[in-house]
């Protein structure tokens, strides 16, 4: 192995003995990441369109649009007249069938009066009290509050406004946690888990953000042999918004101790691929086994090892048992 700093013979023009001056570098562990890089979009944590679930007619809008709500927030009131004036009726019915209920039953206890007699007092009761619980169902769909905490988008209604159950009023965002939706390539379906980190920028924007994954799409989609899959990523700036396209870089592994040669310095045979080495001033073929390809360099899986001085330049004057001079070491 050729050390830095040690003493290389200048072979003259035309001697037996011409050396070729070449660049090396001494190979060092280094970290590689698998990774994937995709294209994906920003969703909303939550979302939904607020409706009202009958037709009714619009008497009060209590949100500014653009701003926080709070879950249970008063959004909207409609028209609720007719139904308080009924929900008043009968709980007025409801005191009279009671107190004639708590009679039918004294009489009963005395002989005075037939089941049948109070059995209908009963149900006369009963049936008040169910029409008191109808009224006050109904009259809470007059109230349409916040579902969860979010952000009310444009509203589409004004005050005085008849809407039916599909008129859409607003839509709610929860936006914070954000989800990226993106996927992957079949091939990778084992080497993805609930956990792994993500990385991922958006347009126009040069601030690269992180996220987990956590949830997977158990099939792979037929059509386009890809893997669905679901990050979170934290969003209390609010900088990413539903819609956005990202671009993801994916995680698959990582390795602390990978051999990375620059790409230039691998040769492709036709069985394979092999580089030079530097050994007792020569070079020397060593056949190699890569992997994965980074923007610059090969991981080697084997015919090398930490330590070896891999000839990096004049690769295509190089031939084994060749004397090389280093020009260049690092």
């Amino acid at each position: 192995m050729f050390k830095k700093g040690d003493e290389v013979q200048q072979a003259m023009p035309g001697s037996g003995n011409r050396s070729l001056a070449v660049d090396a570098i001494v190979l060092k562990p280094s970290r590689l990441d698998n990774k994937l890089n995709v294209t994906g979009s920003v969703l909303a944590n939550e979302s939904l369109e607020l409706k009202s679930e009958v037709s009714c007619k619009i008497t009060s809008i209590s949100f500014i649009e653009g701003k926080q709500v709070k879950k249970g927030d008063l959004l909207i009131q409609t028209d609720d007249d007719e139904i308080l004036a009924q929900l008043t009726k009968q709980k007025f019915n409801r005191k009279l069938n009671n107190d004639n209920e708590f009679r039918q039953r004294k009489l009963l206890e005395k002989d005075a009066i037939s089941q049948e007699e109070y059995d209908n007092a009963l149900n006369r009761l009963n049936t008040t009290e169910a029409d008191i619980q109808l009224l006050e169902t109904q009259l809470s769909k007059t109230r349409i509050r916040a579902p969860f905490d979010g952000v009310i988008g444009l509203r589409f209604v004004s005050e005085g406004a008849y809407i039916s159950s599909s008129t859409v009023i607003a839509t709610l965002y929860n936006i914070s946690p954000a989800k990226i939706d993106f996927a992957i390539p079949g091939r990778y379906s084992t080497q993805v888990s609930s956990g792994k980190k993500i990385r991922f920028t958006i347009e126009s924007d040069l601030i690269v953000y992180e996220g987990e994954v956590y949830a997977i799409e158990p099939r792979i989609d037929p059509d386009t042999r890809t893997l669905k899959i679901r990050a979170l990523a934290d969003n209390k700036s609010g900088n990413l918004l539903p819609g956005q396209f990202v671009k993801v870089e994916l995680i698959l592994d990582s390795s602390d101790n990978a051999i990375l040669v620059p790409t230039e310095a691998v040769i492709p045979e036709q069985e394979g691929k092999k580089v030079f080495i530097l050994e007792n001033g020569k070079a020397k073929e060593a056949k190699v086994e890569t992997g994965i390809r980074t923007a610059n360099s090969l991981e080697i899986l084997s015919g090398l090892k930490v330590g070896d001085t891999l000839l990096t330049t004049g690769i295509l004057q190089l031939k084994a048992g060749m004397n090389v001079q280093i020009s260049k070491l690092d």
